[in-house]
């Protein structure tokens, strides 16, 4: 069922707020430490949110992440990862007025979502003095920004497990969140050729599946993780 899917999954966290902003963060902060087991996902992702009460705009807009230490939230993702996360966020909150406008922009001209993801990542480090993160993928780099593309799916897309918040950017424009199940899965059904999990595998896969249907290919996304699943 949906809902026991939800419960087991991180995209419960955005879908607890209900306010644009507070799903905007929590769905990019949710996907970012979104690697590993999904029991120890959820255990990290409550730990994470019950550091941003009352809720993670107003957390973000009022600068209270200066307080944070640098205690492990999340295998390689520390409280000092969170405090340039919220300090991106707060710039590009004032720049752009959300993250959904943000992308838009880089789809804007012929652009595409890679160009929207490179926008974001450089956004994040003009609000840290220019220093890059490992845990913000660089798609100019042949990634996979595999955690880019499950926070824009959770966004972009509607129900029921996914938001649907974003309405300026079509389903049809997403690409596949790759990892290593979802890749696996692919190349035992012939849908994959590509050896390499990057850049490059996820454009391979998401035109194979813009085959079946081109106006929301990344909804095989559940079959294709799933699978891999005992």
């Amino acid at each position: 069922m949906v809902s026991d899917f939800i419960v087991r999954d991180p995209v419960q966290f955005p879908r607890r707020y209900t306010k644009r902003a507070d799903i905007e963060i929590a769905a990019f902060l949710a996907a970012t430490i979104a690697w590993g087991r999904r029991d120890l996902i959820i255990r990290s992702c409550e730990k994470m949110f019950s550091l941003l009460a009352p809720g993670p705009a107003a957390f973000v807009m009022a600068g209270d992440y200066r307080r944070l230490k640098d205690r492990c939230v999340h295998r390689t993702f520390f409280e000092g990862d969170l405090r340039y996360f919220c300090r991106g966020f707060r710039h590009c909150y004032a720049k752009y007025g959300s993250l959904e406008k943000l992308f838009a922009c880089g789809l804007s001209g012929g652009g595409d979502i890679w160009r929207g993801i490179s926008l974001f990542r450089e956004e994040m480090a003009a609000a840290n003095g220019g220093r890059y993160t490992k845990h913000i993928a660089a798609a100019d780099a042949n990634s996979a920004c595999k955690r880019i593309n499950l926070a824009l799916r959770w966004l972009v897309r509607g129900g029921p497990v996914d938001i649907g918040l974003w309405k300026s950017i079509a389903p049809s424009a997403l690409y596949i969140p790759l990892d290593v199940h979802v890749a696996r899965n692919a190349r035992a059904l012939g849908l994959l050729q590509r050896k390499s999990n990057d850049r490059k595998a996820v454009v391979e896969l998401t035109e194979k599946l813009r085959v079946f249907c081109p106006q929301d290919p990344v909804k095989y996304d559940f079959a294709l993780f799933g699978g891999g699943e005992n």
